[in-house]
């Protein structure tokens, strides 16, 4: 395990911050404001949580200049101090050495090409035709189907499979217990029974896109389901069969978005919304959480749906009022000729 120490001038110089205080303070590390040390790093990004400053123990704080002005500690000013200490956090972040290598368990279809340097753990297997790029991490359980590719510097963190042609773009991370390319819920009836219609088509995924635990992403029917680059899907979604999803877009636990829908670039789709299919929702539009999206959206903005946490009595009281909108709307025309 690699580890990373640097000093609080050498990170300003390198992500181009302003230094207030002293600049020979070594950090070792990264922690919460109310836990770090004298040789860690925090930040301040909400302003709620001004009054941490006063109590922290942090050798050094990233923050904007306004609170800057009222710290007397070291500080590293940025325009975006979430962003700053997301970029020096990764410095911190404890990654296992992986070297080059094939584990003696992999099981490799011949037809396979497998960069030199790629690391392949135990139990791995890799099937006919798929295509791993250089400095790729093929973790332990890895199953990577026919026709598959792996674009360079991506990493399978383990228990991933990829079942039939999967192409994943360059410096993607796909975490435990994902699936991508599995058949698509295509089905049609005839005489009273279901029919599997054959879903022939692939997943393409760009670059630098990240991929959550046991989320699974279903291939296309006939053409393929797109994930344009840095898109970013949290643990547990569910993305249908011929979805497109713009780049840089991001999705929270427990979205699922039915087939064929498209979602534009820069768009934020909060926990467990859900998203008919054969829709489209336009570039940059965030919706909240629990959130059902049953139509087009065409303009950018913010949206929710959905009905707010009450007590169980006001619930069941507003719950029964529901079920008479449509009378009351209809009698509202009539009251307003009789009046």
């Amino acid at each position: 395990m690699k580890t990373f120490q640097t000093t609080a001038a050498e990170l300003a110089e390198r992500f181009a911050l302003q230094l207030q205080g002293d600049g020979t303070i070594p950090i070792t590390g990264v922690a919460p404001l109310t836990e770090a040390g004298a040789q860690q790093l925090g930040f301040l990004a909400n302003p709620r949580y001004l009054p941490l400053l006063e109590q922290t123990q942090a050798g050094v704080v990233v923050l904007n200049a306004e609170a800057a002005q009222g710290y007397a500690g070291t500080a590293l000013i940025a325009k975006d101090p979430h962003a700053a200490f997301a970029k020096i956090s990764a410095l911190y972040e404890p990654v296992p050495e992986r070297p080059a290598g094939i584990h003696a368990s992999a099981v490799i279809d011949p037809t396979a090409e497998i960069a030199p340097d790629v690391h392949i753990g135990p139990f791995v297997s890799i099937g006919a035709r798929s295509r791993i790029g250089a400095g790729c991490v093929i973790g332990t359980g890895c199953v990577i189907g026919e026709d598959c590719s792996v674009g360079d510097g991506t990493e399978l963190i383990a228990r991933v499979t990829l079942v039939t042609r999967v192409s994943l773009g360059q410096r993607c991370r796909v975490h435990p217990g994902a699936v991508i390319g599995a058949a698509g819920f295509g089905l049609a009836m005839e005489h009273g029974k279901w029919l599997n219609v054959p879903q022939m088509g692939g997943v393409r995924i760009g670059d630098d896109c990240e991929i959550g635990a046991n989320t699974t992403i279903d291939r296309g029917a006939l053409g393929d389901t797109v994930l344009e680059d840095d898109v970013r899907l949290d643990n547990q979604i569910q993305i249908a069969h011929n979805v497109h999803i713009g780049a840089h877009t991001a999705m929270a636990a427990q979205v699922g978005v039915a087939g064929s829908a498209r979602i534009g670039r820069y768009c934020m789709l909060a926990g467990k919304v859900g998203v008919s299919g054969h829709l489209e929702i336009c570039d940059k539009v965030t919706v909240l959480a629990m959130s059902m999206v049953a139509g087009p959206i065409t303009e950018p903005g913010t949206y929710a749906s959905g009905i707010p946490l009450t007590d169980v009595r006001t619930w069941r009281k507003n719950a029964a009022r529901f079920r008479q909108l449509d009378a009351l709307a209809r009698r509202i025309p009539a009251a307003s000729k009789d009046s």
